[in-house]
């Protein structure tokens, strides 16, 4: 396909590119679709779904918790990011990390 652009006008040439970037976007979407497909395909043989193999709504592991909150063992911090209010409030009365320590 062989298009003579110097004979185009300037409105044929946006509307050429207007329609370019509308199959390209086809291509993409199409060429994506078959790419889920193959990998679904390909999980499946081996016995899981998609979502199963690339952990579909797994933000992370929070990791084990090292610290529990003497008072109310529900309450755990992992030791990482931010200390909760019940840690700050034990070492400033003087309990150790290690006191807290699970």
């Amino acid at each position: 396909m062989t298009i003579d652009l110097e004979s185009l006008s300037r409105e044929e040439l946006q509307t050429l590119i207007k329609d370019a970037q509308k199959a390209l976007k086809s291509v993409d979407a199409r060429r994506r679709a078959e790419a889920k497909r193959a990998a679904e395909d390909a999980a499946k043989k081996f016995g899981y779904s998609l979502d199963e193999v690339i952990g579909a709504g797994a933000k992370g592991s929070k990791g084990a918790p090292k610290y529990a909150n003497p008072e109310d063992p529900s309450q755990t911090w992992t030791g990482r990011g931010r200390k909760p209010n019940w840690v700050i409030a034990a070492l400033k009365a003087g309990t150790s990390l290690d006191e807290l320590s699970l």
